[in-house]
């Protein structure tokens, strides 16, 4: 693959800068299948080669596998040349009782088990622990990874350790990743929050992002990573079929018939379904950068094609005027074609 530069976008107030696309390493976990090392490895060099800068991980995936194997692949590049992101809440501690298999969807021997710990002294612990596995001497980014049960200590504790850590150096930005919206707000809003991870909630099928956090991060001067753009694979196709999943379970008939009528839309203006649902984030001005899980160097090849492929002009009004998108959706406020390289 050709050396590319993909265009990079820095995080508000902090001196971090995202490349727009993002390789998301949970899949190198073993999420749902095994990954070969060297497959994981060769995507990792792919997404290098490819012009992406920006890796996100965290101990959750594979039981650190994914930590692992992402530092292993970064540790002999030059370290102000990417970014890193890894998120803490999940302390990872011996397994009394093992089974055999991790239960959590990624599959790794659970020797080791997840502990919520949204304490000071817990979120020191899992950076310290994230350093060791990854080898690497900091991270640019801590998000703390799914503290819906946990509001008051990841508010009260959590957060004022990660905000005095960035006062510190330590870290370069900090906040929090979800698949909702208004605890997310709720980050933006009451904490020191620089960016926060949005799982699923600005697709081509899910607009909610646009009732709280959306517009919150837009009024603050606050900073959007999507993730889940596909809505877990419904999205991820040119011709979305029946037993495809949507959030983690079985699509809704319903939602399959809307994605097939997206995709037909699609189709009519000269694109895809996955390749407008990569770009349509982009229509927000406050999302600097869509993640996508990359399992191996054709999945970066693939997607950096879909990434690099424009919007045709038109494509969000008509799909606003079905009623196919929501109508407050203002795709001219973003850069609703593609990332442009340099």
């Amino acid at each position: 693959m050709r050396h590319r530069t993909v265009a990079r976008r820095r995080i508000t107030d902090t001196s971090v800068e995202l490349t727009e696309l993002g390789f998301g390493a949970s899949v190198i976990g073993n999420l749902f299948r095994v990954t070969q090392a060297a497959d994981a490895a060769s995507a990792i060099e792919a997404a290098w080669e490819a012009g992406i800068r920006y890796f996100d991980t965290a101990p959750h995936y594979g039981l650190g596998l994914s930590e692992r194997r992402l530092g292993a692949a970064l540790r002999h590049r030059p370290r102000t040349e990417y970014v890193v992101s890894s998120k803490v809440g999940r302390l990872l501690v011996p397994n009394e009782h093992p089974q055999g298999v991790d239960s959590e969807g990624f599959v790794v021997r659970d020797d080791l088990r997840r502990q919520w710990d949204f304490s000071r002294d817990g979120i020191l612990r899992s950076i310290d622990d994230t350093l060791h596995r990854t080898g690497l001497d900091r991270l640019d980014i801590v998000y703390l990874h799914d503290p819906d049960d946990h509001w008051r200590q990841a508010a009260d504790e959590a957060m004022p350790t990660l905000a005095e850590l960035r006062d510190q150096g330590v870290v370069g930005a900090i906040g929090a990743g979800m698949n909702q919206t208004p605890m997310l707000t709720r980050f933006l809003r009451e904490t020191p929050t620089d960016i926060v991870m949005l799982a699923g909630r600005y697709t081509l099928l899910d607009q909610t992002a646009l009732d709280d956090v959306l517009p919150t991060a837009q009024e603050l001067h606050k900073s959007v990573v999507a993730v889940g753009v596909f809505n877990s694979g419904l999205l991820s196709h040119n011709h979305p079929t029946e037993g495809m999943k949507y959030d983690y379970q079985d699509a809704p008939p319903e939602l399959v018939d809307r994605a097939r009528a997206i995709a037909d839309v699609c189709s009519a203006f000269g694109t895809t379904l996955p390749a407008a649902a990569i770009a349509f984030p982009r229509t927000h001005p406050s999302i600097i950068n869509v993640t996508l899980g990359m399992r191996t160097q054709e999945q970066v090849g693939r997607n950096m094609e879909l990434h690099g492929q424009p919007v045709p002009e038109g494509l969000w009004d008509e799909l606003r005027a079905q009623g196919l998108i929501r109508a407050d959706v203002n795709g001219a406020h973003g850069r609703g074609g593609s990332a442009q390289c340099r």
